[in-house]
């Protein structure tokens, strides 16, 4: 007999599950704010209000264990398995209790995001003893113009927002196969940087592990770091890689890359190899494209997920939602993939990388994937009473007593919003049933497809008529809407959809910075030895 909820499971049942070696979707239906406060150390996050946009990308597996955590009574776990079983999904529980039931089983809670990455890079550099430097030395052999070349690891948009001076934007996943076309002589020393922590550390040990002969440095505690000095940051700086490579050398940077990836256990196979495994009903295999943003744009491999190199080994839970998943990386040059490969075999991984990926199997373009993604999704969004109407629309409807709710981000509303809206994130608008059922209402959003959600829960409680907006803010005074700033409300308690103390350590708030780089070092204290043995680092 099916159950009308997701079968609870304990903690213990649950710890045992997360380190038997077999597949595992453990999901944080939370929004994001309360999964940065405290979560599971293996948990990936995808809120509710974008559950059914996500699920496909994170979990392609319809029949993989899926664990949720959401509220301690179990009421948004028992909602979003209803979401989950109209999908098609089969093996769903959820975590007795929550986050409390985790703790009173005496299990550690984690704040912050990206967490196996993270305590992995602070392993990492203990491990190799990777070399650093500190914000003030570095300064003064910048001023003393030292023959150094400063490498930011971050992506591009990241780097934009703030850099070190002279810096320039390499991401991570960039540096094995650029790194000899901007640094030429072996006498240069190299910088790289990041935020925080981890990627200057896996970024320097990446050019240390390639056998690269340039002295190699990572900027301790990046940016914050810098910050925290009181030295200067640039910012909108354009510096970036060059996009050429000489291809006379490229065939010594494939040798050292896969000399490094086979170092650690990585397998490389062909077309065969990868469509024997996609059929393989047993196991979860993600395709990972890890070239640039303006590369996968212009086509990449069938089934394949844009993981920018760097990025997959910093966050590998905001794109591969199975623990214990397959992953076969691609690129179309043999360098990256390789390299990057490497770490995510020292992270704990099944990894492999698919040779000649491009040869054996023609690009198609990236923009079917998004309509697979959420073709599901508009079948239940469909069920749902909506309709979409532009902003010159709303003042009548106001006007006539419908009720205005704002789903945008809690720090949009906060900055400005219609007067009179009410501020909500999907989960919440449970909590409104008593108001909204037998009421019109109109949506304001951001997402389309996170309004036509909305609108099927709205549907459920009662919501007699939706009317959905997902315009851009700007429009609403040319539709003469009057709106006002509300710079503490919501409250910070409501604001759920909002991690502070990750965002704030960018905004000028040095209390922040230093929270956020000691928790970042305190993580190898938290994590426990079945955690810390599932890494595969050298010994």
């Amino acid at each position: 007999m099916k159950l009308d909820y997701p079968a609870p499971i304990k903690a213990a049942i649950l710890k045992q599950w997360l380190h038997d070696g077999s597949e595992i979707a453990l999901l944080d239906i939370r929004e994001h704010g309360q999964y940065g406060e405290e979560h599971l150390f293996y948990i990936v996050s995808i809120p509710y209000s974008r559950l059914e946009i996500e699920i496909n990308r994170l979990v392609p597996n319809k029949n993989v264990r899926i664990v949720l955590v959401g509220d301690e009574a179990g009421v948004l776990s028992t909602i979003a398995y209803k979401r989950l079983s109209m999908m098609g999904y089969q093996n769903i529980h959820m975590l007795e209790g929550g986050i409390k039931g985790w703790k009173l089983a005496g299990y550690e809670v984690f704040a912050g995001v990206n967490l196996p990455s993270k305590a992995f890079g602070e392993l990492a550099e203990h491990v190799f003893n990777t070399p650093r430097i500190s914000a003030t030395e570095l300064n003064k052999r910048i001023e003393a113009k030292d023959d150094l070349v400063i490498l930011d690891g971050r992506p591009f948009t990241e780097y934009k927002k703030m850099s070190i001076p002279t810096a320039i934007c390499c991401p991570n996943g960039e540096l094995p196969l650029r790194i000899d076309e901007i640094v030429q002589s072996p006498d240069t020393t190299i910088v790289i940087n990041c935020a925080g922590r981890t990627r200057s550390i896996i970024g320097a040990q990446t050019l240390i592990n390639l056998g690269v002969p340039n002295k190699v440095l990572a900027l301790e505690n990046g940016t914050q770091g810098w910050y925290l000095e009181d030295l200067t940051l640039e910012h909108g700086q354009t510096r970036k890689y060059p996009d050429q490579i000489n291809t006379s050398s490229l065939s010594s940077r494939q040798v050292r890359s896969r000399a490094l990836a086979e170092k650690h256990g990585v397998q490389f196979i062909d077309a065969a190899t990868v469509n024997q495994w996609q059929r393989d009903k047993t196991r979860t295999t993600f395709l990972c494209d890890v070239r640039t943003p303006e590369e996968f744009a212009l086509g990449t491999i069938p089934g394949a997920q844009h993981t920018p190199g760097g990025q997959l080994v910093q966050a590998t839970d905001q794109y591969i939602g199975i623990k214990g998943a397959r992953l076969v990386l691609i690129d179309n040059e043999g360098v990256r993939a390789p390299a990057m490969a490497s770490w995510l075999a020292m992270l704990g991984w099944d990894v492999a990388v698919w040779k000649d990926a491009f040869m054996s199997q023609p690009s198609a373009s990236t923009k079917d994937h998004a309509v697979v993604e959420v073709r599901e999704l508009r079948a239940q969004s469909e069920e749902g009473a909506y309709k979409e109407i532009n902003v010159n629309q709303i003042p009548a409807l106001l006007n006539v007593g419908v009720v205005l709710i704002d789903i945008r981000p809690s720090m949009k509303y906060r900055e400005s919003h219609i007067q009179k809206a009410i501020w909500s994130i999907r989960p919440k608008l449970f909590d409104l049933a008593d108001i909204l059922r037998g009421q019109a209402v109109v949506l304001v959003a951001e997402d389309i497809e996170m309004a036509k959600l909305a609108a099927l829960d709205l549907s459920e409680i009662g919501v007699k008529e939706i009317n959905i907006n997902a315009g851009p803010a700007s429009e609403w005074v040319a539709a003469n809407l009057k709106t006002e700033a509300t710079p503490n409300e919501p409250a910070d308690e409501e604001c759920i959809d909002y991690l502070f103390f990750v965002h704030d350590r960018h905004d000028g708030n040095k209390a922040a910075a230093r929270q956020y780089l000691a928790w970042e070092i305190n993580l190898l204290a938290q994590i426990d030895e079945q955690e810390k043995n599932a890494f595969r680092l050298p010994h």
